[in-house]
């Protein structure tokens, strides 16, 4: 999904955006939150029950040929609704956010972004398939920065994903983020480096 130059790109976009915050910023980018195993299933379900009342009505078939065909309908819709270029499209887009929301949360707290000193970690996320880009921020920065703050990030990370350039994406949220964290929570004297500057590809 994205290239070693650029994951080098936005591992020193980090680097440099930390130089001037106590803010910890994390990246992940996933191909898809869920494979939605279920869903082409569900649709296959649905459209092989139909399938019956039309053959009872126009046809003398008898049950068994009828429940024959049935079974043969769900089968072949399965298997085309499975192929990926069609599971994806046939997913309802609310099911779609709920799930990469899901997946933002989980790797925020298996990274380790809620367990730096003073709070204040931070992950952009991108599920590509689902086309779906969150800020995770955790509690020190949400305490002073409103979720609305990240939209300028996440719109520019969404449209460098779009354009087929996610490397870019992520280094424009990037620095959106380090701007905002360096306004609200400037580094200290010390100020260490608490997690590694890298992008997770997963």
């Amino acid at each position: 999904m994205i290239s070693q130059a650029d994951k080098a790109r936005v591992a020193e976009a980090i680097r440099a955006a930390e130089t001037k915050t106590s803010g910890e910023i994390f990246c992940v980018i996933a191909r898809h939150a869920s494979d939605y195993r279920l869903v082409p299933l569900a649709w296959a379900a649905a459209i092989a029950l139909v399938v019956p009342a039309p053959l009872i009505y126009l046809t003398l078939w008898p049950a068994s040929i009828i429940y024959l065909v049935q079974l043969l309908v769900f089968i072949a819709a399965a298997l085309v609704l499975s192929l990926p270029g069609i599971r994806f499209h046939i997913v309802p887009r609310r099911t779609q956010r709920e799930r990469a929301h899901v997946q933002a949360m989980q790797q925020f707290f298996a990274q380790g972004l809620d367990r730096t000193e003073n709070r204040t970690g931070v992950l952009i996320y991108a599920a590509v398939a689902e086309r779906y880009a969150e800020i995770v921020a955790d509690a020190g920065i949400n305490a002073k920065v409103t979720p609305q703050v990240w939209e300028a990030a996440i719109g520019a990370l969404i449209a460098g994903i779009k354009q087929g350039r996610p490397g870019d994406g992520f280094v424009a949220a990037i620095e959106r983020c380090g701007a905002v964290l360096a306004e609200h929570f400037p580094p200290g004297a010390l100020n260490p480096d608490e997690l590694p500057n890298r992008l997770v590809e997963i």
